[in-house]
């Protein structure tokens, strides 16, 4: 005989979790109580948010299953934004959620909330476990649903009676198979639909391959560059494709959309041939959609068959493993068209119009990105923050390899780069981790900086401080005649802060101190924080307005 909450540390353990990031409170001190001499590592976080965030950037940088665990009510509220954050971007966590016993359950108990209705919307799949017998099976799915087909996040809601229930090894085996009536993912494309892909890439004349984060979800990076290479087509990711193919590849037109290169948002719209694979046509990718791509025909290959058509026609579906479905088509590609006029046509736009700033002696983020990339040379992880340090770095830092950027796309996060870039250090704790962060975004989980001390967890966060909510204030001073309503931030003395924490740090006040500030902290062998106060009005560009087509970018050299 056991307990629930002993069978549910060595279910985990089954699942090959490694790693958990909580919180405790009353109702999972049962679980806490077996995870204190169980062999899996539990990182303390300060707040619930982070160990979602945390659990996430885990799983986007090791390709596995990220877990998080938080007490009932406020503590399993704390985790929503964490967990729809990760369901927006199609990563696979778990989050774990202790609950009021069962008998107590509907009766406003203290500390209850309906975890499992809140977060119906934003999870793949979530459960109420009411009885000890059914953990194992119930974790056995969660894990299966959350990395299988499109990968996303899971809920199990734990009440306290159920962990303290007993379990009977003999008539509780864990499930050897997992089959779930109603879901079962298609992996493989069908061939007649491949051979027509293949057809129109024959004939095409300006064909380009649009990627996102379902390569890098799906582990395809070298079949798509491959791809590109054999059929000689020019390649644009999205944010979160950044690193599906080295930034630097020649083909490689860098990103697309609100603020995507140029070289990139002018080939959508001369295209005859967009081949997307692992992307959804969001709305920050296209602007106005009838003017995205207008003159193509459309490829889209994807394992979620709800993605295909539902933001933009096409005209050959493709449901699928986009790794999958990239093999097959490269081992029935017979010939494909001439297209080193166009590719010739991109590269020209690539080098005409690369993104740019003024290059002059003040301190402009972009400088200290570019710096920061050189030093990195495409090595080590980079997560971010939400907002015009996320962009800068999407622009300025030259992603080599898949699973080396780490942001919050989709739900647009404050606050997710720096417990995502915990996370990451666990998952590839021999690599470099650095957060490049606004002051703002910082501040929405600066508590994690007790996290890092308490672990010396060797995170470096480069601050890009311009003592505003810098993306908002842009919009402000563009759109609405430089009315900077509230955004405008106090200035904080992060290095102060930190050093109150035991970590070190420096601020940054000068161009010419850069890169040396940059060398200090990735030499530094513990956590570390650089505080750059960096030119308080420098906007992103290009830029893409509301309601434009992507090919209407403000702020740029106009050809």
């Amino acid at each position: 005989m056991k307990t629930g909450a002993r069978t549910l540390i060595e279910a985990l353990q089954r699942e090959g979790v490694d790693t958990i990031f909580g919180y405790p409170g009353g109702v999972v001190l049962p679980i806490y109580d077996e995870l204190y001499d169980s062999s899996i590592r539990h990182i303390l976080v300060r707040h619930e948010q982070a160990a979602a965030h945390a659990a996430d950037g885990y799983a986007r940088a090791s390709g596995r299953v990220g877990v998080c665990l938080a007490t009932s009510g406020p503590g399993a509220c704390n985790l929503v934004t964490g967990i729809a954050t990760a369901y927006m971007d199609s990563i696979p966590i778990v989050a774990l959620t202790g609950q009021v016993p069962t008998a107590l359950l509907g009766n406003d108990a203290f500390q209850e909330s309906d975890i499992t209705g809140i977060t119906i919307p934003i999870t793949k799949h979530n459960y109420l476990v009411k009885k000890a017998a059914d953990i194992d099976r119930v974790v056995r799915e969660a894990f299966y649903i959350a990395r299988t087909g499109r990968p996303g996040p899971v809920l199990i809601d734990l009440p306290k009676d159920v962990t303290m229930g007993v379990v009977d090894e003999v008539s509780s085996p864990p499930p050897a198979e997992i089959s779930l009536r109603g879901y079962q993912p298609t992996y493989d494309g069908h061939v007649r639909q491949i051979d027509k892909a293949l057809d129109l890439i024959a004939r095409a004349e300006r064909p380009l391959v649009y990627a996102g984060g379902g390569v890098i979800l799906s582990g395809a990076s070298t079949e798509l560059r491959e791809f590109v290479e054999t059929a000689a087509i020019p390649v644009t990711t999205t944010l979160m494709g950044l690193g599906a193919i080295p930034g630097d590849h020649p083909l490689n037109l860098g990103m697309l959309g609100m603020h995507g290169t140029q070289a990139a948002n002018y080939a959508v719209t001369e295209c005859d041939l967009l081949i997307a694979i692992g992307v959804r046509f969001d709305d920050r990718v296209t602007g106005k959609i009838e003017a995205f791509a207008p003159n193509a025909q459309i490829i889209h290959i994807d394992i979620d068959p709800a993605e295909i058509g539902k933001n933009k026609k096409v005209d050959v579906p493709i449901v699928g493993d986009v790794g999958r479905v990239l093999r097959a088509m490269l081992a029935r590609m017979q010939k494909h068209g001439d297209t080193a006029n166009w590719v010739n046509r991109a590269g020209t736009w690539k080098a005409q119009f690369p993104p740019g700033y003024r290059d002059d002696d003040r301190l402009r983020p972009q400088y200290v990105i570019q710096q920061l990339s050189d030093l990195m040379k495409g090595e080590g992880i980079v997560t971010s923050e939400v907002g015009q340090n996320q962009m800068w770095t999407a622009l300025y830092y030259c992603f080599k390899r898949p699973r080396s950027w780490i942001t919050s796309g989709g739900l647009g996060t404050m606050g997710y780069g720096f417990p995502a870039a915990i996370g990451a250090h666990f998952a590839r704790p021999g690599e470099t981790v650095v957060d490049v962060a606004g002051d703002g975004s910082f501040q929405m989980n600066i508590q994690e900086l007790a996290t890092v001390a308490h672990n010396n967890i060797p995170v470096k966060v480069v601050i890009l401080n311009n003592m505003y909510l810098g993306m908002v204030r842009q919009w402000q001073e563009l759109f609405y005649d430089r009315r900077y309503a509230y955004t405008e931030l106090s200035p904080v003395d992060f290095v102060r802060v930190a050093n109150a924490y035991g970590v070190e740090g420096i601020r940054v006040e000068e161009k010419a101190e850069v890169r040396e500030a940059l060398e200090t902290a990735l030499g530094h062998d513990g956590p570390f924080v650089l505080d750059f106060r960096i030119e308080r009005e420098e906007n992103v560009f290009p830029m893409v307005p509301a309601g434009a087509a992507i090919n209407e970018m403000i702020g740029v050299r106009q050809p």
